[in-house]
C-alpha cells in the first residue's frame, strides 16, 4: 500500500507540474478572480473557488517552491529565518525595548507563513469569535458558526471528540505524539498557578479561563502539511487553477471604483492580470496595507503627501498593528532534548477574579530563542528549554506607513510594541507565574538551574523585559473588519467603497486571536470563500 500511495503521489507530482507550466503560458486571458499571496488564507480562498470547474482562478504568490526540507522537515523550520523564504520586515527601533528593533519574520513562500512557522495549530478563544461577530455584526463569525468550521477542516489525527475536532478536512492536525516527559510535566505543573490540565488545546479549554496541554500541530506523517500543500495543491492538476510562483502583486487596478485586476512583475516584466469577477488581497498584515494604499486606498492626506491618486478615503488602512510579544524564561538541562523541537505543551491562563478568557499564553519546549541582549547578559547553555509567555491581546497598537509612492519604496513599521503602560505591567506578571510553573517540583527532575530571568524586581524585570522581549510573528490588525470609521472591510470581508475587491488574511483581525494565529487564518480563508461563493451564486 506505501509503494502504490507513492506511486500516485508520483502521478499527482507530474500532472502538477505539466498542468502548470502548460497554463504559464496562457496569461492573456481574464480570470474570474484573483487571489494574491499563497499563503494561509489564500491558498484557502484558491482551493474552495477553483472547486467549482466553471470558474477560472488565478493564484499569485511573490515567493518560490515550498518543496524542499526546510519547509517539509518539521525540525527545520528554524532555517528558513532570515533566508529567501522570509520576507524578515524589520520594525523602526522602538523606544520601550531600550532602542531595540524587531524582525518580523513572514513566509515568502508557497504556504506563507505556514510553510515556515512553528507549525502550531492554536484556534482561538471562544471570545475572540464572539468579538469578531460583534465588530462585523455577522454572526457568521461567532464561536458557533466558526467552531462548525474548525470541525469542517480538520483531519484530527488524536482522540476524537465530536463536539470539538473534526475528521476528514484538509488541515491535517495532530497531536504531538513526541512530546518530551517535560512537556507533559509542564501541563501538570501548571497547576500552581490554578491552571487546569486538559487533553488537547482546541476544545473545552478555549472556552473559559485557560487550561495546558501538549500542542496540536500542522504535521502529518512526520513532515509539514502547510495551508498550501493541504488545499491548493491536490487541486493544482486541474485546468482552471493557475498557480504562478515569484510573482509579486505591484498594485491594484481600479476602475470607476471597481477593482478589475493587478499589476505584477512576473519572469522580468511588469504584468497586467485581469479579474472579473472579483480581486482578493491574502498578502498579510505587511503588504496587505502596503498594496492597498499604493493603489490610493488609505488615508487621504497621507496619500496626496506622497502623491498617489486618492481612489478611497480609508483611514484604517495600516493602522491597528497587533502582534504577541514572547518573553523568554529558559532553564538548563543535564542533556540535550531528543524529542520534537517544534514546542511541545501550551497553557493558557488569567490572573482576574471571574476572568472568562484568558490574560497570558505560553510555548514550551527545547526552543533556544532569547534576544541577543538577554544571551549577552545571562548566557545560553548548549542543552535547554524555554516557556515563552506573551500576553493574550495586549493593547500597545503600531502602524504600517509607505515611505514612498513606487512599488519598490519600503514600508515604515512602527510597532509600538510594549507602548501601553498595561502591557508593560502585565508582561511582569506573566513572567513571574511562567517562572512559578518552570521552578514547581514537577519540572526540577528535567533542569539543573535557571539560566533567565531569575528572581528579578523592579527596574531590573523592566529592563529585562525590555531588552529580551522578542516576537512570535503574529502580526494582524492593519486592515480591520468592522463598522467604525478606522474599519477597512464589512462582516463579508468587502472594502469598503470599492466593489469587486475583498481582503482574506490577518490583517482583518479587530483584536488579535489568543495565541498562535495561522489555525484563526484558515478560518478567515474560508470565510472569504463563503461570502464570495454566495455572491457569484457559486454555492
Amino acid at each position: 500500500m506505501l509503494l502504490d500511495h507513492a506511486h500516485t503521489d508520483d502521478v499527482h507530482d507530474r500532472r502538477v507540474r505539466d498542468n502548470q507550466a502548460r497554463l504559464a503560458t496562457e496569461l492573456t486571458r481574464p480570470y474570474d478572480f484573483i487571489v494574491c499571496g499563497a499563503g494561509t488564507s489564500g491558498s484557502v480562498v484558491a482551493r474552495r473557488l477553483a472547486e467549482d470547474p466553471a470558474v477560472s482562478v488565478l493564484l499569485l504568490e511573490a515567493g518560490g517552491d515550498d518543496d524542499v526540507p526546510a519547509v517539509t522537515e518539521p525540525d527545520l523550520w528554524h532555517t528558513n529565518l532570515g533566508g529567501p523564504r522570509d520576507w524578515a520586515f524589520v520594525a523602526e527601533p522602538n523606544a520601550n525595548l531600550n532602542n531595540r528593533t524587531l524582525t518580523l519574520n513572514t513566509g515568502r513562500v508557497l504556504g506563507g507563513s505556514s510553510s515556515i512557522n512553528v507549525m502550531c495549530w492554536a484556534r482561538g478563544h471562544r471570545d475572540d469569535w464572539d468579538h469578531f461577530a460583534d465588530e462585523s455584526g455577522h454572526l457568521a463569525w461567532s464561536y458557533a458558526a466558526v467552531r462548525d468550521i474548525y470541525r469542517r477542516v480538520e483531519h484530527w489525527r488524536g482522540q476524537c471528540e465530536s463536539a470539538y475536532r473534526g475528521r476528514g478536512g484538509p488541515m491535517c492536525v495532530e497531536p504531538n505524539t513526541d512530546a518530551h516527559p517535560a512537556n507533559r510535566a509542564a501541563v501538570e505543573a501548571a497547576h500552581v498557578i490554578g491552571v487546569e490540565a486538559f487533553d488537547h488545546p482546541n476544545g473545552a479549554l478555549l472556552e473559559g479561563p485557560g487550561g495546558a496541554a501538549i500542542a496540536d500541530n500542522i504535521i502529518c506523517n512526520g513532515k509539514r502539511r502547510s495551508a498550501f500543500r493541504a488545499y491548493a495543491y491536490p487541486i493544482m492538476d486541474r485546468p482552471n487553477l493557475t498557480v504562478l510562483t515569484n510573482a509579486e502583486v505591484r498594485r491594484l487596478r481600479i476602475n470607476r471604483g471597481r477593482a478589475v485586476g493587478v499589476e505584477a512583475s512576473f519572469r522580468g516584466r511588469i504584468r497586467e492580470f485581469t479579474a472579473d469577477c472579483e480581486v482578493v488581497l491574502s498578502m498579510g498584515a505587511i503588504h496587505t496595507p502596503k498594496i492597498l494604499m499604493l493603489s490610493g486606498l488609505g488615508d487621504a492626506g497621507r496619500l496626496r503627501q506622497l502623491q498617489i491618486p486618492v481612489v478611497a478615503h480609508l483611514p484604517g488602512v495600516g493602522r491597528n498593528l497587533q502582534n504577541h510579544l514572547a518573553f523568554s524564561c529558559i532553564w538548563e538541562m543535564p542533556s540535550r532534548w531528543p524529542a520534537d523541537p517544534v514546542g511541545g505543551s501550551v497553557m493558557f491562563w488569567s490572573r482576574g477574579d471571574g476572568k472568562d478568557s484568558p490574560e497570558f499564553f505560553a510555548c514550551q519546549g527545547a526552543l533556544k530563542l532569547a534576544s541577543p541582549e538577554s544571551i549577552a547578559r545571562f548566557g545560553l547553555p548548549e542543552t535547554c528549554f524555554g516557556i515563552y509567555g506573551s500576553l493574550t491581546h495586549p493593547r500597545s497598537r503600531g502602524i504600517v506607513e509607505l515611505t514612498g509612492p513606487a512599488p519598490d519604496d519600503p514600508v515604515r513599521i512602527h510597532e509600538n510594541a510594549l507602548s501601553d503602560p498595561h502591557d508593560l505591567a502585565q508582561a511582569a506578571t506573566c513572567i513571574e507565574d511562567i517562572r512559578e510553573v518552570g521552578n514547581a517540583p514537577e519540572l526540577r527532575p528535567y533542569f539543573t538551574r535557571e539560566v533567565m530571568p531569575g528572581d528579578l524586581k523592579g527596574d531590573e524585570l523592566t529592563r529585562y523585559l525590555r531588552d529580551g522581549a522578542m516576537t512570535y510573528w503574529h502580526q494582524c490588525g492593519t486592515a480591520k473588519m468592522g463598522r467604525d470609521s478606522m474599519s477597512v472591510v464589512d462582516g463579508a470581508l468587502k472594502v469598503y467603497g470599492i466593489a469587486g475587491l475583498r481582503i482574506a488574511d490577518a490583517s482583518v483581525m479587530p483584536r488579535i486571536t489568543a495565541g498562535n494565529t495561522m489555525a484563526p487564518c484558515v478560518v478567515i480563508g474560508e470565510r472569504a470563500a463563503e461570502e464570495i461563493k454566495r455572491a457569484h451564486g457559486l454555492e
